[in-house]
This record gives C-alpha cells, sequence and structure tokens, in this order.
C-alpha cells in the first residue's frame, strides 16, 4: 500500500488524501448543523488500486471522530460501503 497523508482542508470542504506531496483524491463534505455529510470521493486514475480511497475514508473517519463534534451522513456510496465493511465505524452514523 502507498504512503497516504489524510489532511481536512475546511476551505474547500473537503478531506485530501495526498501521496508524495500529490493531491491523490479528496472526499467532500458539507456541514449540516451536527452532521458532516461525506457527498463524493473521487481518486485520481493514477492512484487507484493502490489504498488510497480506503486510507482517504479511514483518515477522514478517525478526524470526524478525533473532533467529536459531528456524526456523519454518508451520501457518498463509497464512504458508506467503506463504514459498512468496518463496523468499528458506524458508531460514527447519524441515527
Amino acid at each position: 500500500m502507498t504512503d497516504v497523508v489524510v489532511t481536512d482542508n475546511p476551505g474547500q470542504m473537503r478531506y485530501e488524501a495526498h501521496v508524495d506531496g500529490k493531491l491523490a483524491g479528496f472526499a467532500a463534505y458539507r456541514v449540516k448543523g451536527s452532521h458532516l455529510v461525506f457527498t463524493h470521493t473521487e481518486v485520481d486514475d493514477a492512484y487507484e488500486g493502490q489504498g488510497v480511497g480506503g486510507a482517504l475514508a479511514k483518515g477522514a473517519l478517525d478526524d470526524v471522530r478525533a473532533g467529536g463534534e459531528h456524526d456523519v451522513v454518508a451520501l457518498c456510496p463509497f464512504i458508506s460501503a467503506w463504514i459498512a465493511r468496518h463496523p468499528d465505524y458506524q458508531d460514527l452514523l447519524a441515527s
């Protein structure tokens, strides 16, 4: 797996995945009250199949958990499927 650095870019309203300093993907969101709503995830074709999407989802959700301010609404099919495969993150989902 490629080394992926995930950071929040609140100005762009997205979490970004960087590989070797280059933007490799992002997970877009919007904040609605106490919810962080993931709307779209995209990984550059050059990084597909290298674990960037999974690292991005994990990094973003770990950051949401650490912040403790929001629960998650996963409108994005990728984030939704990732959470479904990782039950230890299902507690972040809005009820």
